[in-house]
């Protein structure tokens, strides 16, 4: 029987998914032995929340800065915790994407597995610093991402980015190229961007065909949020009851997406998304820079 790198690559990401079952158990024991009686049971907030957006992450709108917006704007989680929650929170649902994504898109293997591999070295870089940052810094570092991620989607709707080629592997200074840019974004992907914008933009440089982002991206968010949620559980940096509320809601949002709707008309939302993402990065820099100014008189 010939060898199938991307059957490995799925056993892997099964034992990545359990590290991470494994993680957030103790995070809960630690939790509830400092919460005492607190509820846990996740808010229909959150829950309609995480399956607005997780519906739409499956086409490729992304659930980040959806999620981010939505937790700012109705004070769901604390501007601080906001990272680390989205990182803990959709771990489940995103692997339930990468596993659909990597069997019914083509791309080769080799490309595959080395662009996933760097960006789980990325996010394991950048949690083990953003884990650590004040919130102020948080805010601005959220705030300035997330209008890199809106200028992306923008670009992408007027069409100013390539389009892509056809390809579907990488080899010689574009597979470089392409493993060092990811291993960045999976570092950003730790201060709350999401993956997908910035992915159809690299591989669309790089001549891939837009397509091949899906499997590339889900299959990168899947591998590096365990490693990165896992920091941010032992540094207690993440709202435990609202990334319950996101895992639940999320996964069945997944399954609707990608096995009941197969095409809709999704431009408005996009351009929806922009407006929110744009206001919500402004709100983020506006709090810190008031923040900022607050902090000699209170000296």
């Amino acid at each position: 029987m010939p060898f199938d790198a991307k059957d490995l690559l799925l056993f892997g990401l099964a034992a990545f998914t359990i590290f991470y079952l494994l993680r957030l158990a103790i995070g809960l024991r630690a939790e509830r032995k400092l919460a005492g009686d607190a509820p846990l049971a996740p808010t229909p907030a959150v829950l309609g929340a995480s399956f607005v957006a997780n519906f739409f992450d499956t086409f490729g709108i992304g659930s980040f800065a959806t999620t981010t917006a939505i937790f700012r704007n109705f004070k769901l989680v604390k501007d601080e915790l906001i990272p680390g929650t989205l990182n803990v929170g959709y771990v489940l649902p995103t692997v339930t994407q990468a596993v659909i994504f990597t069997k019914v898109v083509p791309v080769e293997a080799r490309t595959l597995i080395l662009m996933i591999g760097a960006a789980i070295a990325g996010a394991w870089l950048g949690a083990g610093v953003v884990s650590s940052w004040p919130r102020r810094t948080i805010q601005v570092g959220m705030g300035l991402t997330l209008l890199a991620a809106a200028t992306l989607m923008l670009l992408t709707q007027l069409k100013l980015v390539p389009g892509g080629g056809d390809l579907l592997a990488l080899g010689g200074t574009k597979l470089i190229v392409g493993v060092v840019v990811n291993m960045f974004l999976g570092a950003l992907m730790t201060l709350g961007i999401g993956l997908y914008g910035p992915c159809m933009i690299l591989v669309s440089l790089l001549g891939m065909s837009p397509l091949t982002a899906f499997p590339i991206m889900m299959g990168s968010c899947a591998f590096l949020m365990p490693v990165a949620s896992a920091r941010f559980i032992r540094a207690r940096r993440y709202d435990l009851r609202a990334s319950i509320g996101m895992l639940l809601g999320g996964i069945p949002a997944v399954l609707v997406a990608v096995y009941i709707v197969k095409s809709m008309p999704i431009d408005v939302v996009r351009w929806l998304v922009i407006v929110v993402v744009v206001y919500t990065a402004a709100g983020l820099l506006r709090t810190a820079m008031r923040e900022r100014a607050a902090v000699p008189q209170a000296g």
